[in-house]
């Protein structure tokens, strides 16, 4: 009798180099934020702040990379959250502890834990909006709460104020600590931060905008600590007009809609 023919298994495909290039900005922005904790226990304080910086930049880079390379994937989705929460949400918290938390005591290490929890939970919800029902088309403008990066960036604000301004009043704790609870706070928050995903230059602007890119380049290599604080201060003072933005784009949405339904329903629209 003949044995029975075993079912022959699948041989798995090769993986286009293009779809694993994003992956790959992901560990290298990964290995950036293990490369900062390193410099911290070092006391290398401007390096650490340096390898935190090319880990958002990589950050920034490899969503925008899978998609035009059409490498975009759940396994390199989750992998980069992972390294968001390392790069922004552990690496940063170390590097304060290390800096001057530590001084706090038990306190310090609570509050270095506290914006670690609120960074992971910003991510989980992120990762969770995600497979919920599409949201209207003005609402991808905006952010729930400050994204990951943003919170790593603002919660080392005191250090970079630091580098040009004296340790006496930004290395104290008690600074620190409250810009690690403000932070934390606006990461797990409701508020719409502007996520700059659409945001659309016009024509007249074209030229005044490189022109601005070009001196912001310009101050980067001159004054990069004094630059960035600059950024993130600007930053944080946007979150007003943000909130003041969504609002108006809900309620001319709602209007719309009403009209609509109104419309529809035989009544007159307003």
């Amino acid at each position: 009798m003949k044995r029975p023919q075993r079912p022959r298994r699948k041989r798995l495909k090769g993986l286009p180099f293009n779809r694993m290039i994003p992956n790959i900005l992901t560990l290298l922005a990964l290995s950036a934020g293990m490369t900062a904790i390193r410099f911290a226990l070092e006391e290398r304080w401007e390096h650490a702040m340096l390898a935190i910086l090319v880990a958002a930049i990589l950050d920034a880079l490899d969503g925008r990379v899978a998609r035009i390379l059409k490498g975009t994937s759940k396994f390199g989705a989750e992998l980069d959250s992972l390294a968001d929460f390392l790069n922004f949400g552990v690496a940063p918290a170390l590097i304060l502890y290390l800096w001057t938390m530590k001084d706090a005591g038990r306190i310090g290490w609570v509050l270095t834990l506290l914006f670690s929890i609120c960074c992971v939970l910003r991510l989980a919800r992120f990762n969770t909006d995600v497979d919920e029902p599409k949201a209207p088309p003005w609402a991808y403008n905006f952010f729930t709460g400050v994204p990951a990066p943003a919170g790593g960036g603002l919660v080392l604000l005191p250090m970079m104020l630091s580098f040009n301004l004296g340790d006496g009043f930004f290395r104290q704790p008690w600074v620190t600590g409250l810009f690690m609870i403000i932070v934390a706070g606006l990461m797990v928050s409701r508020i719409p931060t502007f996520a700059f995903k659409k945001f659309k230059v016009p024509n007249p602007l074209i030229l005044p905008s490189m022109l601005l890119v070009g001196l912001l380049a310009a101050t980067l290599v001159s004054a990069p600590w004094t630059t960035i604080s600059v950024l993130l201060i600007l930053y944080l003072a946007s979150i007003p007009f943000s909130v003041r933005a969504y609002r108006s784009l809900r309620r001319k949405a709602q209007a719309l809609t009403e009209g609509t339904a109104g419309t529809d329903s035989g009544e007159p629209a307003d």
